[in-house]
Parts: structure tokens; sequence; C-alpha cells
């Protein structure tokens, strides 16, 4: 690798593993922090409502990537992930809190994009799934420590120190990628106008706020004793995710909601996956320490295994050499089948290390599948269009992740004793839940094939 590529290279991966830690040691300290901030009925908004605010500043990033290239999002979103942080950490109500998560959140819309879009620009094609292997490797080191450490911080002296040894992290990846990527500019034949632009925004601006508006309702709404209110407040949510549907279609590629084959039907199983995976994740260490008795520390180790695997089963998706709508196939049917070993494995008999193991596959199906799709959408993109598909592959992540975390909360919420913390029931009903639709991606990364493979091989077997 070159010179040029060394140094881009080492600022991708030095902000890679920023947002590992801040994932990392968040997910492990939010039962401490639910706990001393009195959230635990409203547990699962921390996760979703970053996610949420993740779903504008996406939209907003990936118009603004193609018109002015990707430098001013990527600052932009460090710039944001310092505040948040830092506003989570000094949190006296867990309503302040959730709003520091909603700023980190942003930051880490604008973010991400810019990190897809450089990778676009800068590599050639048959170098990216190389680079987007590295990336996952990004996360080994964060995952290896990360959760430990945050669990140590949490149970012995404070988990507001897991914000603030987070924040200086950000200051540090600027200085690393700031020289490498501030030559970048835009698409030499961007599409995006103006007119398109402000369509876009709203259409992001109506979509957060429909995601936002039916979360929050739900969750009062499964709180609240009087079933009158209760009515009202599911009627909100309601027209919250009716607005929501109805902005989701201009920012989605043509027949992603029908999904249709090829480009569509990756950004739907990049959906799929993400609900899956990251609705369980949130709520594995709340139950490996109320219902398990594990302290946070040890809790996070199960966070550890999914993420070591994820960053295997990334470079595994490398090197493969076969069709990649395969890889989507078996990785989601894998992740589907560690969510219904997970509903086994809720009862605080079962071994610790056994949850480990089957966490630890469901990572590596979620490495194996996620880059997968992050390879195929650049692929099948224009080079103009690249900062919009990408932003479309991002909300996908944020909108499954925050359907995935509402929804989990919700039936948290809705089902959990809270006069017995220890009972796990509620923890069956979710990761039962939650494996539909790990399989349902199973459907959606067969048909990413741009052409029926079955089709094509009857084709030969009558030519036969």
């Amino acid at each position: 690798m070159s010179a040029a590529y060394r140094s881009l290279t080492i600022g991708l991966l030095a902000i890679i593993t920023l947002t590992a830690f801040e994932a990392m040691a968040v997910a492990t300290a939010m039962p401490v922090v639910a706990q001393e901030l009195h959230g635990q009925a409203s547990y699962g908004l921390a996760f979703s409502m970053f996610l949420t605010a993740s779903l504008l500043a996406t939209v907003i990033a990936g118009i603004w990537c193609d018109v002015r290239g990707p430098t001013p999002s990527l600052g932009a979103g460090l710039a944001l992930m310092v505040a948040g942080l830092v506003l989570s950490g000094v949190a006296d109500t867990f309503w302040l809190f959730t709003t520091g998560r909603a700023i980190a959140g942003l930051g880490g819309g604008f973010l991400i994009v810019a990190v897809y879009v450089i990778i676009g620009q800068a590599y050639p094609q048959q170098v990216q799934p190389v680079i987007f292997g590295w990336l996952a490797a990004a996360w080994v080191v964060p995952s290896l420590i990360g959760p430990y450490v945050a669990g140590l911080l949490a149970q012995y002296l404070s988990w507001r120190l897991v914000f603030y040894g987070v924040a200086p992290i950000v200051l540090l990846a600027v200085l690393v990628i700031w020289p490498s990527v501030r030559h970048l500019g835009a698409p030499e034949e961007p599409t995006m106008d103006r007119r398109l632009g402000k369509q876009q925004a709203v259409r992001g601006l109506v979509l957060a706020g429909g995601v936002f508006l039916a979360q929050w309702a739900l969750y009062q709404a499964v709180q609240t004793p009087e079933a009158g209110t209760a009515a009202a407040l599911y009627a909100v949510a309601g027209v919250g995710t009716v607005l929501a549907l109805l902005a989701l279609p201009g920012l989605m590629p043509a027949g992603t909601l029908r999904l249709k084959r090829g480009l569509p039907s990756v950004v739907a199983t990049r959906g799929f996956i993400n609900l899956a995976f990251f609705g369980a994740e949130a709520f594995i260490p709340l139950m490996l320490v109320a219902s398990h008795g594990i302290s946070p520390a040890t809790a996070g180790l199960a966070l550890t295994s999914g993420a070591v695997g994820w960053s295997i089963g990334s470079f595994v998706q490398a090197r493969v050499r076969t069709d990649r709508h395969w890889l989507l196939v078996i990785g989601s049917g894998v992740l589907a089948a560690a969510m219904g070993l997970m509903s086994l494995l809720t009862n605080p008999e079962a071994p610790f290390w056994l949850l480990i193991l089957v966490w630890g596959i469901a990572g590596f199906s979620m490495g194996m599948a996620l880059s997968t799709t992050s390879v195929m959408i650049l692929k099948m993109s224009a080079p103009a269009e690249r900062g919009r598909n990408s932003a479309s592959l991002q909300l996908a992540d944020q909108l499954g992740g925050v359907v995935g975390t509402a929804g989990a909360g919700s039936l948290f919420a809705l089902l959990r004793n809270p006069d017995n913390p220890a009972d796990t029931g509620v923890y069956v009903v979710i990761w039962l839940a939650l494996a539909v639709f790990a399989a349902a991606a199973m459907y959606t990364g067969w048909r990413s094939a741009e052409q029926d493979p079955l089709a094509a091989n009857r084709k030969e077997f009558r030519k036969v």
C-alpha cells in the first residue's frame, strides 16, 4: 500500500476505533446509568434516541457529501459527537442523558456517511472490500478492552467517566484524519440540485420526527395505567408511524419497500439484520446484570465476543470467492439461529460461556453480511450517487436499530416485572421476536442478486 493510502487508512481506522469505543463503552455502562438516573422503564430510549437523531443526520450528510464532498460532514460529525458525550456525562436526569445521546447520534450520522464516501472516492474498487475488513478489525481492541474497562469504571468509580474518557479520543481522531481528507471535494459530476436537496432534507426531518413521535408515544403508552390516555398515546404513535412511512420511500432507492431485486434489497437486508442484532445487543448487559447477577464488567464480555466475531466475519467476506448475495443469505440465517438459541439461554442457570459463544457467532454473521452490503452498494452505485446510496444504507442501519431497540424496549416496558427484576420471560419474547426479522433478511438477501440465480440455472438447464 502506498504512503498516501497508508496515512488515509490510519486516519479512517482512528475514526472507527473512536466509534467502537463509544458504542461498546456506552452499552456496557447502561445498566448502571439506568439504575442511578431511574430510567429502567425507558431503558431502550438511550439507544433508540441516538439512532433516531442519526436518521436525520444521515439524510443531510448524504446530500452534503454529494454537493460539497465528505470533509464538512466529517468535521461536523466529530464536533457533535464530543458535545453529546459531554452532555451525557454531566446529566442528572435520564431525559437529559438521552438528549446527550441524541446529539451524539447526530454526530454519528454525519460521521459514518463521510467515511463511506471517502472510501468510495479514495480507494480503487478492488481494494474496497479489504478496507472494509480492516475497518471492522478496528473494533477488535475497543471490543476487547472497552466493555471491561467501562464496566469497571461504572462498577467501582463512576459511569460518567465512560463518557468523559471517550470525548478526547474524538479530538485525537480529528488530528489524524484531517490532513488526509481535506483535499477531497464533491464528485466531478454531482447530480444533486438545490431543490432536490431541500426535498430530501424535509423528508429526513419528517422521518426523524415521525420515528421520534412514534417511539416516545409508545413508551408512554405502555407505562400508562389509564386506558383512555393509553389509547390516545397509541393513536399518536400511529400518526408518527404513518409520517415515517410517507417520508421513507423518497429517501431510499426506488423499490426498497417493495423488496425489489438488486440494490433495493441490499438496503432492505441491511435494515433487517441491524434491527435484529442491535435490538438484542442493547438488552444483553441488562439481562446479565439484572437477571443473572453478573457484574457490569463481566457482562461486557458478551459484547466483546460479538464484536470479535464481527471482525472475523468481515475478514472472511473479503476472502470468499462466491456470489455476494449468498453471504447475505447465509449470514442472515446464522443470525436467526443465534437469536433462537439466545432465547434458550435466558435461564440464569445457563452457562455464561455458552452465551458468549452464541453471541460471538451472531457477531460473525453480522460482520460477514454487513460488510458485504457495503461492498455491494458501492459496486452498484455510479460515482456521483455514492453519497446518496451510502446515506440510504446508513439510513437503513439507523432505522433498523431504532425499530429494533425501540420495539424491544417497548416489549420490555410492557412485559417486565418491576417487583422481580430477575424474571427472564421478557427476554425470551424479545429474542424470538427479533429472530423473525433476521429470518426475513434471508429472503431479501436472496433478492439482492441483480438477476435471479435459480432462473439463470433453469435457463442453462433447458439449453442442455
